[in-house]
Protein backbone atom coordinates (compact mmCIF):
# COMPACT_ATOMS: atom_id res chain seq x y z
CA UNK A 1 0.00 0.00 0.00
CA UNK A 2 1.18 3.70 -0.07
CA UNK A 3 1.03 6.05 2.76
CA UNK A 4 0.37 9.76 2.00
CA UNK A 5 1.10 12.20 4.76
CA UNK A 6 1.41 15.51 2.15
CA UNK A 7 -2.41 15.84 3.01
CA UNK A 8 -2.04 16.76 7.14
CA UNK A 9 0.60 19.48 7.55
CA UNK A 10 1.77 20.49 10.88
CA UNK A 11 2.28 16.39 11.60
CA UNK A 12 5.67 14.97 12.64
CA UNK A 13 6.75 11.73 10.54
CA UNK A 14 10.04 10.31 11.45
CA UNK A 15 9.31 7.92 8.44
CA UNK A 16 7.11 5.20 6.37
CA UNK A 17 4.82 2.87 8.01
CA UNK A 18 4.47 -0.68 6.22
CA UNK A 19 2.37 -3.14 7.62
CA UNK A 20 1.36 -6.59 6.01
CA UNK A 21 -2.32 -5.93 5.12
CA UNK A 22 -5.07 -8.08 3.12
CA UNK A 23 -7.74 -6.51 1.74
CA UNK A 24 -10.44 -7.41 -1.38
CA UNK A 25 -8.45 -3.94 -3.11
CA UNK A 26 -5.35 -3.77 -5.38
CA UNK A 27 -4.37 -0.14 -3.68
CA UNK A 28 -5.18 2.46 -1.20
CA UNK A 29 -4.38 5.50 0.66
CA UNK A 30 -3.53 6.08 4.50
CA UNK A 31 -5.06 9.44 5.12
CA UNK A 32 -4.04 10.87 8.97
CA UNK A 33 -6.77 12.00 10.90
CA UNK A 34 -5.50 12.83 13.75
CA UNK A 35 -2.36 12.20 16.75
CA UNK A 36 0.64 11.64 16.64
CA UNK A 37 2.90 8.83 15.35
CA UNK A 38 5.49 8.74 18.11
CA UNK A 39 2.58 8.39 20.71
CA UNK A 40 0.75 5.79 19.02
CA UNK A 41 -2.48 7.23 18.21
CA UNK A 42 -5.18 5.90 15.66
CA UNK A 43 -5.15 6.79 12.11
CA UNK A 44 -7.48 5.83 9.36
CA UNK A 45 -7.12 4.03 5.68
CA UNK A 46 -9.88 4.30 2.80
CA UNK A 47 -9.35 2.19 0.38
CA UNK A 48 -10.35 3.50 -3.55
CA UNK A 49 -13.99 1.86 -2.99
CA UNK A 50 -14.47 4.80 0.03
CA UNK A 51 -14.40 2.07 2.22
CA UNK A 52 -12.74 3.25 6.05
CA UNK A 53 -10.58 1.23 8.25
CA UNK A 54 -8.39 1.84 11.18
CA UNK A 55 -5.40 1.14 12.98
CA UNK A 56 -2.97 2.19 15.76
CA UNK A 57 0.91 3.09 14.87
CA UNK A 58 3.47 1.74 17.36
CA UNK A 59 5.47 4.21 18.80
CA UNK A 60 9.57 5.55 17.21
CA UNK A 61 11.96 4.84 19.47
CA UNK A 62 13.93 7.88 21.64
CA UNK A 63 17.36 7.16 20.75
CA UNK A 64 19.21 4.09 18.78
CA UNK A 65 18.85 1.23 19.80
CA UNK A 66 21.76 0.01 22.26
CA UNK A 67 24.99 -1.80 21.17
CA UNK A 68 25.43 -5.51 21.80
CA UNK A 69 27.21 -5.93 24.91
CA UNK A 70 31.14 -5.95 23.86
CA UNK A 71 33.77 -6.16 27.13
CA UNK A 72 36.70 -6.04 25.14
CA UNK A 73 35.23 -2.19 23.83
CA UNK A 74 34.69 -1.61 27.68
CA UNK A 75 38.22 -2.85 28.51
CA UNK A 76 39.40 -0.57 25.73
CA UNK A 77 38.00 2.52 26.88
CA UNK A 78 38.92 1.72 30.36
CA UNK A 79 42.67 1.70 29.40
CA UNK A 80 42.01 4.51 26.76
CA UNK A 81 41.20 7.00 30.04
CA UNK A 82 43.54 5.73 32.42
CA UNK A 83 46.25 7.78 30.61
CA UNK A 84 44.51 10.59 31.94
CA UNK A 85 43.61 12.57 29.06
CA UNK A 86 39.92 11.04 28.60
CA UNK A 87 40.15 9.19 25.47
CA UNK A 88 37.84 6.86 26.12
CA UNK A 89 35.28 8.97 26.58
CA UNK A 90 36.17 10.76 23.57
CA UNK A 91 35.41 7.75 21.65
CA UNK A 92 32.11 7.11 23.63
CA UNK A 93 30.74 10.96 22.87
CA UNK A 94 31.27 12.09 26.61
CA UNK A 95 32.60 15.10 25.74
CA UNK A 96 32.10 16.81 28.91
CA UNK A 97 33.26 13.83 31.21
CA UNK A 98 36.66 14.23 28.87
CA UNK A 99 37.26 18.21 29.41
CA UNK A 100 36.83 16.58 33.04
CA UNK A 101 39.80 14.70 32.97
CA UNK A 102 41.76 17.38 30.96
CA UNK A 103 41.68 19.76 33.82
CA UNK A 104 42.09 17.10 36.04
CA UNK A 105 45.26 16.40 34.50
CA UNK A 106 46.24 20.03 33.80
CA UNK A 107 45.69 21.02 37.53
CA UNK A 108 48.08 18.34 38.35
CA UNK A 109 50.31 19.20 35.95
CA UNK A 110 50.27 22.78 37.71
CA UNK A 111 50.88 21.15 41.29
CA UNK A 112 54.26 19.19 40.07
CA UNK A 113 55.49 21.58 37.78
CA UNK A 114 58.31 23.01 38.09
CA UNK A 115 59.67 19.74 39.58
CA UNK A 116 60.73 20.17 43.53
CA UNK A 117 63.54 18.66 45.26
CA UNK A 118 60.72 16.86 47.16
CA UNK A 119 59.40 15.53 44.57
CA UNK A 120 55.08 15.08 44.51
CA UNK A 121 53.31 14.60 47.97
CA UNK A 122 51.64 11.74 48.41
CA UNK A 123 48.17 13.27 49.18
CA UNK A 124 48.53 14.31 45.47
CA UNK A 125 49.18 10.87 44.03
CA UNK A 126 46.62 9.18 45.79
CA UNK A 127 43.92 11.61 44.82
CA UNK A 128 44.89 11.63 41.07
CA UNK A 129 45.70 7.67 41.31
CA UNK A 130 41.84 7.22 42.47
CA UNK A 131 40.31 9.74 39.83
CA UNK A 132 42.16 7.67 37.04
CA UNK A 133 41.15 4.53 38.57
CA UNK A 134 37.61 6.16 38.71
CA UNK A 135 37.26 7.28 35.36
CA UNK A 136 38.84 3.74 33.98
CA UNK A 137 35.98 2.09 35.69
CA UNK A 138 33.29 4.32 34.42
CA UNK A 139 34.38 4.64 30.91
CA UNK A 140 34.64 1.00 30.93
CA UNK A 141 30.98 0.97 31.93
CA UNK A 142 29.56 2.74 29.22
CA UNK A 143 31.32 1.58 26.52
CA UNK A 144 29.91 -2.38 27.00
CA UNK A 145 27.39 -1.18 24.94
CA UNK A 146 28.58 1.56 23.10
CA UNK A 147 29.39 1.49 19.85
CA UNK A 148 33.05 3.95 19.36
CA UNK A 149 33.53 6.61 17.19
CA UNK A 150 36.51 5.27 16.31
CA UNK A 151 38.28 2.88 16.25
CA UNK A 152 35.99 0.62 14.68
CA UNK A 153 37.59 -2.65 16.45
CA UNK A 154 37.68 -3.24 20.08
CA UNK A 155 40.82 -5.24 19.77
CA UNK A 156 42.64 -1.90 18.23
CA UNK A 157 41.07 0.35 20.99
CA UNK A 158 42.85 -2.33 23.13
CA UNK A 159 46.27 -2.43 22.15
CA UNK A 160 45.74 1.94 21.78
CA UNK A 161 44.67 2.01 25.29
CA UNK A 162 47.86 0.41 26.33
CA UNK A 163 50.20 2.57 24.13
CA UNK A 164 48.59 5.90 25.81
CA UNK A 165 49.31 4.14 29.08
CA UNK A 166 53.00 4.81 28.46
CA UNK A 167 51.87 8.95 28.54
CA UNK A 168 51.55 8.59 32.61
CA UNK A 169 54.56 6.20 32.87
CA UNK A 170 56.93 8.28 30.49
CA UNK A 171 55.71 11.36 32.35
CA UNK A 172 57.10 9.79 35.64
CA UNK A 173 59.96 9.33 34.53
CA UNK A 174 60.93 12.74 32.79
CA UNK A 175 59.04 14.02 35.99
CA UNK A 176 61.66 11.81 38.37
CA UNK A 177 64.83 13.15 36.39
CA UNK A 178 63.79 16.50 36.39
CA UNK A 179 63.47 15.80 40.63
CA UNK A 180 66.88 14.67 40.94
CA UNK A 181 68.32 17.41 38.65
CA UNK A 182 66.27 19.90 41.13
CA UNK A 183 67.78 17.98 44.02
CA UNK A 184 71.15 18.10 42.36
CA UNK A 185 70.61 22.05 41.83
CA UNK A 186 69.26 22.60 45.29
CA UNK A 187 72.40 20.83 46.46
CA UNK A 188 74.76 23.07 44.49
CA UNK A 189 72.94 25.84 45.86
CA UNK A 190 73.88 25.13 49.38
CA UNK A 191 77.32 24.42 48.33
CA UNK A 192 77.44 27.92 46.80
CA UNK A 193 75.97 29.28 50.19
CA UNK A 194 78.76 27.49 52.61
CA UNK A 195 81.68 28.57 49.96
CA UNK A 196 79.47 32.91 50.09
CA UNK A 197 80.13 32.10 54.01
CA UNK A 198 83.66 31.36 53.69
CA UNK A 199 84.84 34.12 51.31
CA UNK A 200 82.19 36.74 53.74
CA UNK A 201 84.54 35.45 56.49
CA UNK A 202 87.85 35.98 54.40
CA UNK A 203 89.84 38.69 55.95
CA UNK A 204 88.14 38.94 59.39
CA UNK A 205 88.94 38.45 62.62
CA UNK A 206 88.68 35.08 63.34
CA UNK A 207 86.85 35.64 66.92
CA UNK A 208 84.01 37.48 65.18
CA UNK A 209 83.45 34.94 62.19
CA UNK A 210 84.20 31.70 63.39
CA UNK A 211 80.50 31.20 63.62
CA UNK A 212 80.22 31.77 60.32
CA UNK A 213 83.47 28.94 59.20
CA UNK A 214 81.69 26.07 61.84
CA UNK A 215 78.12 26.68 59.71
CA UNK A 216 80.26 26.18 56.23
CA UNK A 217 82.21 23.41 57.80
CA UNK A 218 79.02 21.63 58.98
CA UNK A 219 77.25 22.13 55.10
CA UNK A 220 80.04 20.87 53.70
CA UNK A 221 79.86 17.76 55.92
CA UNK A 222 76.63 17.20 54.87
CA UNK A 223 76.64 17.62 51.15
CA UNK A 224 79.88 14.78 51.71
CA UNK A 225 77.93 12.54 54.36
CA UNK A 226 74.42 12.79 53.18
CA UNK A 227 74.37 12.97 49.17
CA UNK A 228 78.29 11.14 48.21
CA UNK A 229 76.95 10.87 44.70
CA UNK A 230 75.78 14.61 44.38
CA UNK A 231 78.14 16.68 42.11
CA UNK A 232 78.00 18.80 45.03
CA UNK A 233 79.67 16.55 47.36
CA UNK A 234 82.12 15.97 44.13
CA UNK A 235 83.64 19.41 44.38
CA UNK A 236 83.82 19.44 48.30
CA UNK A 237 86.96 18.11 48.53
CA UNK A 238 88.22 21.21 46.79
CA UNK A 239 86.52 23.41 48.33
CA UNK A 240 87.80 22.38 51.83
CA UNK A 241 91.28 22.56 50.75
CA UNK A 242 90.16 26.46 50.26
CA UNK A 243 88.40 26.54 53.10
CA UNK A 244 91.82 25.59 55.14
CA UNK A 245 93.44 28.12 53.01
CA UNK A 246 91.04 30.81 54.41
CA UNK A 247 91.11 29.89 57.61
CA UNK A 248 94.71 29.72 57.89
CA UNK A 249 95.86 32.53 55.93
CA UNK A 250 97.26 34.63 58.80
CA UNK A 251 99.87 31.81 59.19
CA UNK A 252 101.03 32.45 55.51
CA UNK A 253 100.90 36.03 56.21
CA UNK A 254 103.73 35.52 59.13
CA UNK A 255 100.71 37.02 62.07
CA UNK A 256 101.68 33.63 64.29
CA UNK A 257 99.75 35.41 67.34
CA UNK A 258 96.65 36.12 64.93
CA UNK A 259 96.83 32.41 63.28
CA UNK A 260 97.25 30.64 66.55
CA UNK A 261 93.51 30.32 67.13
CA UNK A 262 91.93 29.72 64.09
CA UNK A 263 95.00 26.63 63.46
CA UNK A 264 93.67 25.25 66.84
CA UNK A 265 89.99 25.13 65.33
CA UNK A 266 91.30 23.55 61.68
CA UNK A 267 92.82 20.52 64.33
CA UNK A 268 89.51 19.79 65.63
CA UNK A 269 87.68 19.98 61.95
CA UNK A 270 88.62 16.16 61.98
CA UNK A 271 86.02 15.63 64.75
CA UNK A 272 83.53 17.16 62.71
CA UNK A 273 84.46 15.81 59.04
CA UNK A 274 85.61 12.17 58.40
CA UNK A 275 89.86 11.65 57.85
CA UNK A 276 88.84 10.43 54.71
CA UNK A 277 87.14 12.95 53.20
CA UNK A 278 90.13 15.65 54.73
CA UNK A 279 93.06 13.85 53.35
CA UNK A 280 96.34 15.27 54.04
CA UNK A 281 94.53 17.80 55.54
CA UNK A 282 94.40 16.41 58.59
CA UNK A 283 97.21 17.14 59.95
CA UNK A 284 97.83 20.34 57.90
CA UNK A 285 97.76 22.82 61.06
CA UNK A 286 99.83 20.97 63.16
CA UNK A 287 103.19 22.04 62.22
CA UNK A 288 102.21 25.25 61.22
CA UNK A 289 100.66 25.88 65.06
CA UNK A 290 103.74 24.63 66.26
CA UNK A 291 105.63 27.18 64.60
CA UNK A 292 102.82 29.90 65.32
CA UNK A 293 103.14 29.14 68.84
CA UNK A 294 106.71 29.51 69.27
CA UNK A 295 107.05 32.65 67.63
CA UNK A 296 104.38 34.46 68.96
CA UNK A 297 105.55 32.86 72.00
CA UNK A 298 109.18 34.01 71.56
CA UNK A 299 108.23 37.64 70.71
CA UNK A 300 106.11 37.89 73.52
CA UNK A 301 108.90 36.76 75.85
CA UNK A 302 111.62 39.32 74.31
CA UNK A 303 108.69 42.46 74.86
CA UNK A 304 108.49 41.04 78.46
CA UNK A 305 104.64 41.30 77.60
CA UNK A 306 101.15 38.26 78.93
CA UNK A 307 100.62 34.97 77.00
CA UNK A 308 104.05 33.41 76.15
CA UNK A 309 103.53 31.15 79.28
CA UNK A 310 100.46 29.46 77.91
CA UNK A 311 102.04 29.27 74.34
CA UNK A 312 105.26 27.69 75.41
CA UNK A 313 103.07 25.07 77.47
CA UNK A 314 100.94 24.55 74.68
CA UNK A 315 104.08 23.98 72.46
CA UNK A 316 105.49 21.81 74.76
CA UNK A 317 102.65 19.21 75.27
CA UNK A 318 101.06 19.13 72.58
CA UNK A 319 104.29 19.72 69.90
CA UNK A 320 107.01 17.77 72.41
CA UNK A 321 109.14 16.33 69.48
CA UNK A 322 108.60 19.54 67.03
CA UNK A 323 111.57 21.66 66.09
CA UNK A 324 109.77 24.83 67.51
CA UNK A 325 109.79 22.84 71.39
CA UNK A 326 113.63 22.29 70.80
CA UNK A 327 114.11 26.17 70.66
CA UNK A 328 111.59 27.41 73.74
CA UNK A 329 114.70 26.17 76.93
CA UNK A 330 117.28 28.27 74.60
CA UNK A 331 114.90 31.39 74.73
CA UNK A 332 114.14 31.27 78.01
CA UNK A 333 117.95 31.29 79.17
CA UNK A 334 118.37 34.05 76.94
CA UNK A 335 115.45 36.02 78.59
CA UNK A 336 116.67 35.47 81.81
CA UNK A 337 120.22 36.28 81.09
CA UNK A 338 118.80 39.38 79.84
CA UNK A 339 117.25 39.64 83.12
CA UNK A 340 120.10 39.26 85.18
CA UNK A 341 122.24 41.91 83.33
CA UNK A 342 119.43 44.44 83.78
CA UNK A 343 119.65 44.53 87.28
CA UNK A 344 122.70 46.41 87.07
CA UNK A 345 121.50 48.73 84.70
CA UNK A 346 119.35 51.89 84.94
CA UNK A 347 115.95 50.47 86.17
CA UNK A 348 117.12 47.61 88.50
CA UNK A 349 113.93 47.65 90.30
CA UNK A 350 111.84 46.74 86.91
CA UNK A 351 114.66 43.96 86.24
CA UNK A 352 113.91 42.69 89.86
CA UNK A 353 110.29 42.23 89.25
CA UNK A 354 110.95 40.68 85.06
CA UNK A 355 113.31 38.31 87.30
CA UNK A 356 110.53 37.34 89.99
CA UNK A 357 107.97 36.71 87.74
CA UNK A 358 110.18 35.16 84.61
CA UNK A 359 110.70 32.41 87.64
CA UNK A 360 107.19 31.43 88.56
CA UNK A 361 106.76 31.04 85.18
CA UNK A 362 109.58 29.37 83.57
CA UNK A 363 108.87 26.94 86.85
CA UNK A 364 105.11 26.08 85.57
CA UNK A 365 106.17 25.46 81.95
CA UNK A 366 106.10 21.58 81.38
CA UNK A 367 109.55 19.95 80.00
CA UNK A 368 108.97 16.42 81.07
CA UNK A 369 107.71 15.50 77.43
CA UNK A 370 110.44 17.36 75.47
CA UNK A 371 113.01 16.41 77.73
CA UNK A 372 114.12 19.65 78.90
CA UNK A 373 112.54 19.75 82.38
CA UNK A 374 115.85 20.21 84.40
CA UNK A 375 117.21 22.83 81.93
CA UNK A 376 114.28 24.75 82.88
CA UNK A 377 114.04 24.50 86.78
CA UNK A 378 117.42 25.62 86.51
CA UNK A 379 116.39 28.87 84.55
CA UNK A 380 113.99 29.21 86.92
CA UNK A 381 116.11 28.95 89.95
CA UNK A 382 118.99 31.33 88.37
CA UNK A 383 116.14 33.90 87.62
CA UNK A 384 114.69 33.66 91.28
CA UNK A 385 118.36 33.63 92.86
CA UNK A 386 119.13 36.73 90.53
CA UNK A 387 115.82 38.44 91.82
CA UNK A 388 116.27 37.78 95.58
CA UNK A 389 120.10 39.50 94.98
CA UNK A 390 118.66 41.80 92.93
CA UNK A 391 116.34 43.45 95.56
CA UNK A 392 119.42 44.96 97.10
CA UNK A 393 120.35 46.93 94.06
CA UNK A 394 116.55 48.04 93.59
CA UNK A 395 116.73 49.34 97.14
CA UNK A 396 119.68 51.43 96.61
CA UNK A 397 117.99 52.74 93.36
CA UNK A 398 114.78 53.51 94.99
CA UNK A 399 117.12 55.43 97.90
CA UNK A 400 118.95 57.62 95.57
CA UNK A 401 115.51 58.33 93.76
CA UNK A 402 114.04 59.47 97.15
CA UNK A 403 111.46 56.61 97.25
CA UNK A 404 112.65 55.86 100.80
CA UNK A 405 109.50 53.72 101.77
CA UNK A 406 109.91 51.74 98.91
CA UNK A 407 113.51 51.26 99.88
CA UNK A 408 112.62 50.19 103.12
CA UNK A 409 110.75 47.29 102.12
CA UNK A 410 113.27 46.42 99.83
CA UNK A 411 116.13 46.24 102.18
CA UNK A 412 113.92 44.71 104.45
CA UNK A 413 112.83 42.07 101.96
CA UNK A 414 116.51 41.66 100.60
CA UNK A 415 118.03 40.80 104.82
CA UNK A 416 115.03 38.48 105.46
CA UNK A 417 115.73 36.46 102.18
CA UNK A 418 119.67 37.10 102.22
CA UNK A 419 120.78 36.99 105.84
CA UNK A 420 124.02 35.60 105.06
CA UNK A 421 124.51 37.45 101.83
CA UNK A 422 127.53 40.13 101.83
CA UNK A 423 125.63 43.12 101.45
CA UNK A 424 123.01 42.76 104.32
CA UNK A 425 125.00 44.46 107.06
CA UNK A 426 124.78 47.39 104.69
CA UNK A 427 120.87 47.10 103.49
CA UNK A 428 120.24 46.89 107.23
CA UNK A 429 122.00 50.15 107.96
CA UNK A 430 120.23 51.82 104.29
CA UNK A 431 116.96 50.59 106.18
CA UNK A 432 117.66 52.50 108.91
CA UNK A 433 118.40 56.01 107.00
CA UNK A 434 115.91 55.16 104.66
CA UNK A 435 113.28 55.23 107.42
CA UNK A 436 114.54 58.33 109.15
CA UNK A 437 114.95 59.85 105.29
CA UNK A 438 110.42 59.61 105.89
CA UNK A 439 110.35 62.09 108.59
CA UNK A 440 113.38 63.87 107.37
CA UNK A 441 114.55 64.03 103.63
CA UNK A 442 117.74 65.81 104.34
CA UNK A 443 119.26 62.50 106.19
CA UNK A 444 118.24 60.59 103.27
CA UNK A 445 120.58 62.73 100.96
CA UNK A 446 123.65 60.12 100.86
CA UNK A 447 123.83 56.66 101.46
CA UNK A 448 125.00 55.40 105.03
CA UNK A 449 127.52 53.20 104.94
CA UNK A 450 129.26 50.49 107.16
CA UNK A 451 131.53 53.05 109.53
CA UNK A 452 130.45 52.43 113.39
CA UNK A 453 132.32 54.57 116.64
CA UNK A 454 132.85 57.97 116.84
CA UNK A 455 134.78 60.65 119.65
CA UNK A 456 132.12 62.14 120.97
CA UNK A 457 129.99 60.41 123.28
CA UNK A 458 125.85 60.69 123.06
CA UNK A 459 123.30 59.69 125.85
CA UNK A 460 119.76 59.02 125.48
CA UNK A 461 117.18 59.29 127.40
CA UNK A 462 113.53 57.72 127.12
CA UNK A 463 111.19 60.28 129.59
CA UNK A 464 108.09 58.33 128.33
CA UNK A 465 106.01 55.61 129.77
CA UNK A 466 106.32 53.33 126.19
CA UNK A 467 109.44 51.45 125.03
CA UNK A 468 111.13 52.96 122.07
CA UNK A 469 113.42 52.54 119.40
CA UNK A 470 115.80 55.30 118.38
CA UNK A 471 117.22 55.52 114.98
CA UNK A 472 120.29 57.88 114.02
CA UNK A 473 121.81 58.20 111.02
CA UNK A 474 124.61 60.83 109.63
CA UNK A 475 128.62 59.83 109.37
CA UNK A 476 127.45 56.44 111.07
CA UNK A 477 123.79 54.69 111.44
CA UNK A 478 122.44 52.01 114.19
CA UNK A 479 119.71 51.52 115.83
CA UNK A 480 118.73 50.31 119.37
CA UNK A 481 115.97 50.05 121.46
CA UNK A 482 115.00 52.14 125.47
CA UNK A 483 112.45 50.35 127.88
CA UNK A 484 109.79 52.74 129.09
CA UNK A 485 110.20 54.83 132.22
CA UNK A 486 108.05 53.31 134.91
CA UNK A 487 107.42 56.45 136.77
CA UNK A 488 107.08 58.77 133.06
CA UNK A 489 103.93 60.27 131.92
CA UNK A 490 102.93 62.16 128.47
CA UNK A 491 103.20 66.22 129.04
CA UNK A 492 100.48 68.18 128.08
CA UNK A 493 100.99 69.34 125.02
CA UNK A 494 100.66 73.56 126.26
CA UNK A 495 103.47 72.85 129.24
CA UNK A 496 105.82 72.29 126.02
CA UNK A 497 105.16 76.07 125.15
CA UNK A 498 106.14 77.30 128.57
CA UNK A 499 109.97 79.01 128.53
CA UNK A 500 111.99 77.14 130.22
CA UNK A 501 110.65 73.70 129.28
CA UNK A 502 113.13 70.89 129.81
CA UNK A 503 112.35 67.00 130.00
CA UNK A 504 114.30 64.31 131.16
CA UNK A 505 115.38 66.86 134.06
CA UNK A 506 114.45 64.76 136.90
CA UNK A 507 116.13 62.09 138.43
CA UNK A 508 118.76 59.80 137.12
CA UNK A 509 116.59 56.71 136.51
CA UNK A 510 115.36 57.41 132.99
CA UNK A 511 116.21 54.31 131.13
CA UNK A 512 119.07 55.66 128.74
CA UNK A 513 122.21 54.42 126.71
CA UNK A 514 125.02 56.11 125.52
CA UNK A 515 126.77 56.00 122.06
CA UNK A 516 129.84 57.10 120.59
CA UNK A 517 129.48 59.36 117.30
CA UNK A 518 131.56 61.24 114.98
CA UNK A 519 131.83 64.91 114.11
CA UNK A 520 129.06 66.04 111.70
CA UNK A 521 125.27 65.99 111.44
CA UNK A 522 123.48 63.18 112.64
CA UNK A 523 119.54 62.68 112.68
CA UNK A 524 117.74 61.09 115.07
CA UNK A 525 114.79 59.36 114.98
CA UNK A 526 112.48 58.05 118.12
CA UNK A 527 109.19 55.88 117.90
CA UNK A 528 107.13 53.92 120.11
CA UNK A 529 107.83 50.11 119.78
CA UNK A 530 105.72 48.40 116.73
CA UNK A 531 104.42 52.08 116.38
CA UNK A 532 103.05 54.55 113.05
CA UNK A 533 105.39 57.05 111.66
CA UNK A 534 102.62 59.38 112.88
CA UNK A 535 103.90 58.90 116.19
CA UNK A 536 107.41 59.09 115.76
CA UNK A 537 109.39 62.38 116.90
CA UNK A 538 112.79 63.41 114.48
CA UNK A 539 115.70 65.48 115.91
CA UNK A 540 118.66 66.52 114.07
CA UNK A 541 122.05 66.88 116.11
CA UNK A 542 125.53 68.90 114.94
CA UNK A 543 127.82 67.06 116.85
CA UNK A 544 131.27 69.05 117.84
CA UNK A 545 134.29 67.94 119.61
CA UNK A 546 134.88 69.10 123.43
CA UNK A 547 130.94 68.33 123.67
CA UNK A 548 128.81 65.70 125.24
CA UNK A 549 125.37 65.34 124.22
CA UNK A 550 122.18 64.62 125.79
CA UNK A 551 119.05 63.11 123.84
CA UNK A 552 115.90 62.97 125.06
CA UNK A 553 112.40 61.02 123.91
CA UNK A 554 109.22 62.11 125.69
CA UNK A 555 105.47 61.93 125.01
CA UNK A 556 102.94 65.22 124.08
CA UNK A 557 99.12 65.01 124.07
CA UNK A 558 96.28 67.18 124.05
CA UNK A 559 94.65 68.79 121.71
CA UNK A 560 94.57 65.72 119.49
CA UNK A 561 98.12 65.11 119.81
CA UNK A 562 100.04 61.81 121.46
CA UNK A 563 103.60 62.38 120.25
Amino acid sequence: MEVDLSERPGIACRGSYFRPYTANFVSMRVELTGGSVMSGDQYGVRDQDGWSHGFVAPPMPSAPPPAPADVWRAVGVGLLNLSGLGLGYALVRRPLLTVVCWVATGILLFTVLPADPDGVSGTTLTVYGLFLVLVGLHGALLGLRRRLVWPGQSPLAIVLGVVLLGVPVVGGLLYESARKEAVQEMLLDRLQKADDLVEKASGESFSTTQSEYRRALTAYDDLSTDHPDSRAAEQVPDRLKTFYATVGASYEEQKYCDAVAPLEYLRTVPQTVSKQDLGSLATWPDDRLATSLYECASDSLTANTAGWQDQFSDLLTTFPESDPAAKVEPDVKAAVDKAVKAVGGDDPCTAVDQLETLGSQVKALPGEKAGVADALAADAGRAEDSASSGVYTCGVDQYNDGDFAESVTSMNDFVKANKNHKNAPRAKKIAIAAEIAQEVPAAGKKLPTTRSGGSISVTVKNDSPDEIQVMYTGPVTGTFTLKGCGTCTSYDWSSTLVTGFKPCSGNDNYPQRTISLPVGTTYFLHKPKGGSASSAASDTAKLESGYIYTECAYVTSGYGLDS
